[in-house]
């Protein structure tokens, strides 16, 4: 049985596998929980955008969940766990239980994954407005540098590169799921965990934050391979097991 509480697990590979009762069965439901100091961004149905954050529950809820209250549900899930203030809530009716975790030069990403319903992201004739449904690839991300706004914006795209990356690569013929999500944590500038910059800081003003996070940046070059090998590593199974019919 999983347990349903833990303690502050500042590292992102050490995040924890607990439990809750969805429809009178228990799902697996994986925590981080990495402090005060740290800001992330996120395209989450709860906690999404900008700001100080300090744990992200990633929850598996059964297949064809059809609650209209997912924020509220997040946020009972999270209090459940022994969590308040700030936070990002993910959901996906892929297993949590068989994250994979990849780390590049102090860059970490974690991703869970189910790829039954994809597709590419520019197909004709879809599209509307809908009630977020529980996203199929969830990724998470920490760095361990603080990042400028924009540079947290360009984390997240160059981490949805590396992720559609992996899934091409593994021939999947598709850019993602319709409801994937990405979270991406750094520290405050100048906050404690914060790592001293090597380059020059003209003409950026202290305290600094890395101001690009591109593929071709120095984190964002190890952001993109760290999410890429954990998507390969996530997604390679379930393709594989497509591919024998060995799954419904």
């Amino acid at each position: 049985m999983l347990p349903r509480t833990l303690p502050a697990r500042p590292s992102l590979a050490d995040a924890a596998l607990l439990a809750h009762t969805e429809q009178g069965r228990e799902w697996p439901l994986l925590v981080w929980v990495p402090g005060p100091g740290v800001r992330m961004v996120s395209s989450a149905v709860l906690g999404g955008g900008i700001g100080a954050r300090e744990w992200v529950v990633n929850a598996q809820v059964p297949p064809g969940y059809d609650r209209l209250d997912p924020v509220a549900h997040l946020r009972e899930l999270a209090s459940g766990a022994g969590l308040s203030g700030p936070g990002v809530g993910l959901m996906t009716a892929a297993s949590v239980a068989d994250r994979r975790h990849a780390v590049d030069g102090g860059a970490h990403a974690v991703v869970t994954a189910g790829i039954g319903v994809r597709g590419w992201a520019a197909a004709p004739g879809v599209g509307g407005v809908a009630v977020p449904r529980p996203g199929t690839i969830n990724i998470v991300v920490s760095l361990p540098v603080p990042l400028t706004d924009a540079a947290l914006v360009n984390a997240v795209a160059t981490a949805t590169e590396a992720k559609t990356q992996a899934l091409v690569e593994l021939g999947a013929d598709a850019s993602g799921t319709p409801t994937d999500a990405v979270c991406v944590a750094a520290p405050f500038p100048g906050g404690e965990g914060a790592e001293p910059f090597a380059g020059p800081t003209e003409p950026f003003a202290e305290p600094f934050a890395e101001p690009f996070a591109g593929p071709r940046s120095l984190w964002g070059a190890r952001l993109a391979r760290a999410v890429h090998r954990a998507t390969r590593e996530a997604c390679a199974g379930l393709l594989a097991a497509e591919r024998t019919g060995s799954v419904a």
